[in-house]
């Protein structure tokens, strides 16, 4: 589509990252393609919520979870782990815990950064199953899958899954 539907002209030129549920559509946040900022929009008075819930039934003992809707997808695309995303570090909501405390394992892939290892760790200290992989300095699960495939992703998987 060239135009914008009316109203929705700011996000013009924006990746559209649509949130489903089961029930269906309930957010689109729009992310720049071109470096500008804000670096994500959202839609007027849409609150928060977790990105691909749909993984969560899918999901069999262990779940992903990632910092950011384009990690989440690089995942869901290229990988067979189901996987869950936050619109960012500080996105969290303590409530999430429930919906997560069932599963045997919850890995979070957390950005090589300072405000990934916190992210990780704030959701380890309110789940006690969770375990953290942390992506090398600088690095994301969408730049690690793109610089090297999949493997090392899987490896890290794996090896917190089998300890």
């Amino acid at each position: 589509m060239d135009e914008p539907y009316p109203g929705h002209e700011q996000y013009k030129g924006r990746l559209s990252i649509p949130y489903q549920t089961p029930y269906g559509l309930v957010d689109i946040r729009f992310r720049s393609l071109d470096n500008s900022e804000p670096k994500y929009l959202g839609l007027l008075g849409a609150e928060t919520t977790l990105f691909n819930v749909l993984a969560l039934s899918k999901a069999t003992n262990y779940i992903c979870v990632c910092e950011g809707e384009i990690d989440t997808i690089t995942m869901t695309c290229r990988t067979a782990h189901p996987t869950i995303g936050a619109p960012g570090a500080t996105a969290w909501k303590n409530y999430y815990n429930k919906i997560l405390e069932d599963y045997e394992t919850v890995v979070v892939l957390a950005d090589g950064d300072e405000a990934g290892l916190e992210f990780g760790k704030r959701i380890q200290r309110t789940l006690s199953n969770t375990r953290i992989v942390q992506m090398p300095e600088g690095e994301d699960v969408n730049s690690i899958v793109n610089k090297y495939g999949t493997q090392l992703i899987n490896e890290k998987i794996t090896s917190v899954l089998e300890s």
